[in-house]
């Protein structure tokens, strides 16, 4: 008698031979890059040749962008609430414009160290972090921040303390493109970098790895159930957020030669947080159009009324809280939704 192997199909009730049992699989985001996605980015390109008088504002506006997109990972994805993340960002900056002061101003290279110590600090406060609830994290990063500049401040022999630290010099990036004042190359370096970033962890945040951060943001106590290790996991995403902060920082300093000691302040943290209430958390793109927004703002009506402007930018935080829940994008999407439903209503009615 021969045995029936694996591969053979089995056979229903009536006789008639069955499907062969499929694998079960994860249901994974589609991680495709949609129309609209391309389009989001040929935008920057756009704005080069449109608004040659505004690329040092641009550039600006991306690494303060990619900045917001290091807090959505660790708290729109992850649930770590944050007020000191300004702490990596101020590292990395200061990292990189040391590195330039004491004759190492290799862009690409500072830029990778820069990241690697903040994402070490953000290693190392990790533990204390993730171990705590919602007022526990805040206190933790809120500490953390305030003591990281105050050392800064302290340690004025080292990084010029409130003068902030000057003398910064980049060479050629590739040996070729010169840091100028019109700020091209700049531009391109930052829009480079913030594109490689965010798809990684675009990447990174569609893979059951960023499946498991939404699962700990709903419900951390159900996840173990599940043989998933909260805490490292947390640990892990913190680390990466961290990370990514410091590359925004040591961006900041490379391409204005220049770090001040707000880089560390907690005013930086608070208005981080503004862009992504403004933006939206847990979707990364509204990370970025919080960050376009508050900085269009800031420089808009700051120019229109230098005393006043954090009036207005209050103001525009509170409409954007009270009628659009979600931010800027979970706004839009409920108009799309409710355009949509309209039109099949009246397309179902004969």
């Amino acid at each position: 008698m021969k045995s029936a192997s694996a591969s053979t199909p089995s056979t229903s009730a009536q006789g008639a031979p069955a499907m062969p049992l499929q694998p079960l699989r994860h249901a994974l985001p589609n991680d495709r890059w949609k129309p609209l996605e391309i389009v989001f980015w040929l935008l920057p390109v756009a704005a080069y040749f449109l608004f040659p008088d505004y690329l040092v504002l641009a550039s600006q506006i991306m690494i303060v962008g990619l900045f917001a997109v290091s807090l959505d990972l660790i708290l729109g994805y992850a649930g770590i609430v944050s007020l000191g993340h300004a702490a990596f960002f101020g590292l990395g900056a200061y990292a990189a414009g040391l590195l330039s002061v004491h004759g190492w101003g290799e862009p690409i290279s500072g830029l990778l160290i820069a990241a690697a110590a903040s994402g070490l600090l953000g290693f190392l406060t990790s533990f204390l972090v993730v171990r705590g609830q919602d007022l526990t994290r805040l206190m933790v990063t809120l500490g953390v921040g305030l003591m990281l500049f105050e050392a800064a401040n302290k340690a004025a022999f080292i990084t010029g303390g409130v003068d902030g630290l000057s003398g910064v010099s980049m060479n050629k990036l590739f040996g070729v493109f010169e840091f100028d004042l019109y700020g091209k190359t700049a531009f391109w370096y930052s829009f480079a970098v913030l594109f490689i970033v965010f798809a990684l962890l675009r990447r990174l945040v569609n893979s059951p790895f960023g499946l498991s951060l939404k699962g700990i943001r709903e419900g951390a106590r159900r996840m173990p159930a599940i043989g998933a290790d909260v805490n490292r996991r947390l640990t892990v995403a913190f680390t990466i957020g961290a990370t990514v902060a410091g590359i925004a920082g040591a961006l900041l300093a490379q391409t204005t030669q220049f770090v001040g000691l707000d880089s560390l302040s907690f005013a930086r943290s608070a208005e981080l947080m503004i862009m992504l209430v403004l933006g939206g958390t847990g979707r990364l793109y509204g990370a970025l159009i919080g960050a376009l927004v508050f900085m269009l703002a800031q420089d808009y009506i700051a120019g229109l009324n230098p005393a006043y402007w954090q009036f207005w930018i209050g103001l525009l935080l509170i409409v954007i809280v009270l009628f659009a829940r979600g931010g800027i994008l979970g706004g839009g999407e409920r108009l799309l939704n409710m355009i949509r439903a309209g039109r099949g209503g009246k397309g179902g009615v004969q």
